[in-house]
């Protein structure tokens, strides 16, 4: 568990993003112009790790063009948390 005297993790942040039992990371921002990612790992009082992430990209004035955007930034989203779900799966021994 990698766990210090504090019961801090290796990976945690050690300050007030710590609470309510939880331990959170720093931030990792990924900034590409028009728009930005934030991830933070989580583990929580269970001892359960989780990845948080945060998306902000800018939107196209026109509803329609916005609303296409929307619609593409779900289906990568779905397919991105899909990924990263089967890759957390064990693999099965030959």
């Amino acid at each position: 568990m990698n766990r210090r005297t504090t019961g801090h993790t290796d990976w945690c942040g050690r300050d007030h993003r710590c609470n309510l039992s939880e331990h959170r990371s720093e931030e990792i921002v990924v900034d590409a112009g028009r728009a930005r990612a934030v991830l933070v790992r989580v583990r929580t009082a269970a001892g359960r790790d989780h990845a948080e992430v945060r998306v902000r990209v800018a939107l196209a004035p026109a509803e329609v063009a916005a609303r296409r955007q929307l619609v593409g930034l779900l289906g990568d989203l779905r397919q991105a948390v899909t990924r990263a779900a089967i890759a957390a799966r064990p693999r099965p021994r030959w």
